[in-house]
């Protein structure tokens, strides 16, 4: 019986034995660093906007408001006054964020576990994009742009939002410099 890199043999006595570790240099290392990173900062969030629902709420219920920017008239007509709408758009921010979260808890514990990089490339890809668009298209865009965050002193997330969208970005580069390794895609 030939035994190949990609196929490990089995035991005689019909289990089968687990796959072996692929290569983990610092690049892989790097990766899954910042993927832990910017898990544990987003369950943080979740998390705290789940405990501490009032506090954001407030945020999200004036940005969409738009009660603190200039109250220009050609630009009120894009505020969104209801509370239930309000809530409902909150409540898709946390349920998001949650997911982010999970996802990329997930894809941290297969970078460890380093039996599959391939899967944990695409787990932290498909985790740091969801972050990228609630903070970079959600909060940057159509927060800071289309409700504009950006005019009002007090209710103005557009920094923290940044920093989210700097972590996310710079974690899913590094992410994409990993490369294939023979092993990555036969093991789960």
């Amino acid at each position: 019986m030939s035994v190949s890199p990609d196929h490990p043999p089995r035991p005689h006595d019909g289990t089968a034995t687990a796959p072996p570790r692929v290569r983990f240099g610092v690049r892989e290392a790097t990766a899954a660093v910042l993927t832990a990173t910017v898990a544990l900062y987003i369950a943080l969030v979740a998390f705290g906007n789940i405990t501490d629902f009032d506090t954001n709420r407030q945020f999200v219920r004036h940005v969409l408001a738009m009660d603190t920017t200039f109250q220009d008239d050609d630009l009120m007509w894009r505020a969104i006054t209801s509370h239930v709408w309000q809530d409902a758009a909150y409540v898709a921010i946390i349920c998001w964020e949650t997911l982010a979260a999970l996802v990329l808890l997930t894809a941290t514990w297969m970078w460890l576990r380093r039996r599959n990089l391939r899967r944990a490339r695409v787990l932290s890809t498909a985790g740091l994009l969801m972050l990228l668009l609630l903070f970079g298209a959600g909060f940057i865009a159509i927060g800071g742009e289309w409700f504009s965050m950006w005019q009002s002193e007090k209710w103005n997330g557009l920094e923290a939002a940044t920093r989210v969208v700097l972590l996310s970005g710079l974690a899913l580069l590094t992410v994409q410099l990993t490369s294939d390794r023979p092993g990555e895609t036969d093991s789960a």
